[in-house]
């Protein structure tokens, strides 16, 4: 009888333990959730964009030991008391209010010349990329292209996925991916609570792996024909790249960017339930290591005279190469942006060049006036409808800056 009463007991610590870490799992997982669907109120979205490792799983890159400060201009820069837009004039300190701005980064000639934090944000503190990540995702590409790990562009999605047979991606070219004309279907529309978007964003929190989110998009048009945003179609290049190098996208990140650009902290990307990065937009880093990036693509890819990300892969993102990637007037009637390797080419361009995100996220490069801006928000203000708006008064004011410095 003591031996079955030991038995019952021990069967019910082990029931108990059972029961109480599945209680913890769901407990996270409902905690993550429910931060999904509160992240953009406006009473948390600067915290929340400030402490998205708190919320969800990640992988950290360590600040390298090469690390190295941008130096401070011993002359600071004034912005524009106001700035053109159309026939209207804004005031700048009101549109960066406005926009809840949590830093604004102005770096020229390799020195800062202007730089101010908000909202509670300081030097230090990592600010969630959103699809600025895309950017980095681009040139981790170019690398791998250019170490032969990535034959070409020209080849396909299914030549190195071949589980995604079948799907949207099948035979799709990478190039199609890149330039974000892959044809697939996908409702990008952040103001509609069921658009792909935000169910993508709920399967997420749930710590669902994205792999599976992205084969059960489809085909909807003909690739390379039709310049369609779908952030997924990063995921799938992260994918690529992950299976290519054998690495992770935060070790691939660590060996041939990050330690070889001297960033100034440490960096992370959110990660899913299968340990895959959100190659899409869950890169976390300070708003100096931001304008790193941007300095780099600056420089042709070349830092302090060593060349990380091939010059002609650098030269390729910025450049729209075929009628449905050119800045102006589409198709559809739509004034909009050129787009390169997973970069952004505004329209009216001379030879400025961007990375974005939402909730207006920015590396704005001025290669003539050797000027990189960096510019992070919080801005809840932000809906699909009036997303072009906001994007014009962006370039507008960078356009300002640019002219006055």
């Amino acid at each position: 009888m003591k031996i079955v009463r030991r038995i019952g007991i021990s069967l019910g610590i082990v029931l108990a333990v059972g029961c109480l870490t599945i209680g913890l799992f769901f407990r996270q997982e409902a905690y993550q959730f429910y931060k999904v669907l509160t992240f953009f109120d406006k009473e948390n979205i600067s915290n929340n964009f400030k402490s998205t490792g708190s919320i969800f799983k990640t992988r950290s890159i360590p600040k390298p030991s090469n690390s190295v400060s941008f130096p401070v201009s011993k002359i600071q820069f004034a912005l524009p008391d106001s700035y053109q837009l159309n026939d209207s004039t804004i005031s700048t300190q009101a549109f960066l209010d406005f926009t809840l701005t949590d830093a604004l980064l102005i770096i020229q000639h390799d020195s800062i010349k202007y730089e101010y934090y908000g909202n509670g944000f300081k030097q230090n503190d990592h600010h969630i990329s959103w699809s600025m990540a895309k950017s980095v995702v681009s040139a981790l590409f170019g690398i791998a292209i250019q170490e032969g790990k990535i034959k070409s562009i020209e080849q396909t999605v299914t030549d190195y996925l071949p589980d995604f047979k079948g799907t949207g991606y099948d035979n799709v070219r990478i190039k199609d991916v890149l330039q974000m004309s892959s044809g697939v279907g996908f409702n990008e529309d952040y103001g509609d609570f069921n658009s792909d978007i935000n169910v993508m964003g709920r399967y997420f929190a749930l710590g669902m792996p994205m792999a599976d989110f992205a084969k059960r998009l489809k085909r909807e048009r003909e690739p390379g024909t039709f310049n369609h945003y779908v952030s997924i179609d990063t995921q799938v290049l992260g994918m690529i790249l992950v299976k290519a190098t054998g690495k992770s996208i935060s070790d691939y990140m660590n060996e041939k960017l990050w330690s070889q650009i001297n960033a100034e902290d440490d960096a992370y990307w959110i990660v899913d339930k299968a340990g895959m990065e959100f190659a899409l937009g869950g890169l976390n880093l300070t708003a100096r290591d931001y304008a790193k990036v941007g300095q780099l693509f600056l420089d042709s890819g070349k830092w302090k005279g060593k060349q990380i990300v091939p010059q002609q892969w650098v030269r390729a993102s910025v450049t729209p190469d075929a009628p449905h990637v050119m800045p102006g007037k589409r198709d559809n009637a739509i004034l909009a942006d050129g787009y390169g390797f997973q970069w952004w080419i505004p329209f009216g361009a001379k030879d400025e060049f961007d990375a974005q995100g939402i909730y207006d996220q920015f590396i704005y490069v001025d290669p003539d006036k050797d000027l990189v801006i960096v510019k992070l928000s919080s801005n809840y203000h932000f809906k699909t409808d009036k997303k072009r708006i906001f994007h014009e008064l962006e370039i507008a004011l960078f356009r300002a800056i640019a002219e006055k410095i």
